[in-house]
């Protein structure tokens, strides 16, 4: 077997997987998650909310619905679009349960059902190929106010000294949930019309890749 045979083995085998964990096994979603990032994943999500500080906020791909539930709880007009009816349910449950109103959407990212220039931010924490799609960069566009900014958290890193923390930080590297977005990556935001800032979050034992794109003012 070749190395490009296994690359895309694996490719093919790591796809499956997350999108059973996002649907059919959604409801182990957040305990994987909570394993395999050693606790910390809830606090990378949470690592976009400075950014997040006023204006109507759109999270594209809502997952369990901790943002949501975060966001909502400390104020803001906050909004979320899934595809998953798996997840909306669990989002649902979560808001619901803290108090919390849900506006939650069902949808696909390339045709999102909302008009023109009617949100501030948009956010996606973690989110897979779709949110690469030209559909989707193009409805991101359209959806921005003029002077809006897209908040995009694509990868963590775990960086403790235990041999717990480097086995955890070989997985991610092993199943390629390390790698940082390159030009080539980023090219259809900028053609797109999105000015880009690259950020850094610095945790404990841990850090978080924050892109920044922001949509030209009038």
């Amino acid at each position: 077997m070749t190395s490009r045979t296994r690359t895309t083995l694996k490719a093919r085998f790591l796809r499956a997987f997350f999108y059973l964990l996002y649907h059919q096994l959604a409801w182990i979603y957040d305990l994987v998650a909570a394993m395999v990032s050693l606790g910390y994943w809830k606090s990378w999500v949470y690592s976009v909310i400075p950014h997040l500080q006023d204006g109507v906020i759109l999270e594209i791909g809502h997952g369990p619905g901790h943002l949501q539930r975060k966001l909502a709880a400390q104020g803001s007009q906050v909004f979320g679009l899934d595809e998953s009816p798996a997840m909306a349910r669990i989002a649902h449950r979560r808001l619901q349960k803290s108090g919390l109103s849900p506006h939650l959407v069902r949808g696909y990212a390339q045709n999102m059902p909302f008009p023109d220039a009617c949100f501030h931010h948009l956010v996606s924490t973690f989110p897979s190929e779709y949110i690469l799609d030209p559909g989707t960069i193009a409805e991101l566009y359209r959806l921005l106010s003029p002077g809006g900014t897209l908040i995009i958290l694509p990868v963590a890193w775990i960086q403790g000294d235990s041999l717990l923390h480097k086995a955890a930080a070989w997985l991610f590297r092993a199943t390629d949930q390390a790698t940082p977005w390159n030009a080539d990556t980023l090219a259809s935001f900028i053609q797109a019309g999105f000015h880009l800032q690259h950020l850094r979050f610095q945790g404990p034992a841990w850090s978080t890749a924050i892109i920044l794109a922001k949509k030209s003012p009038p």
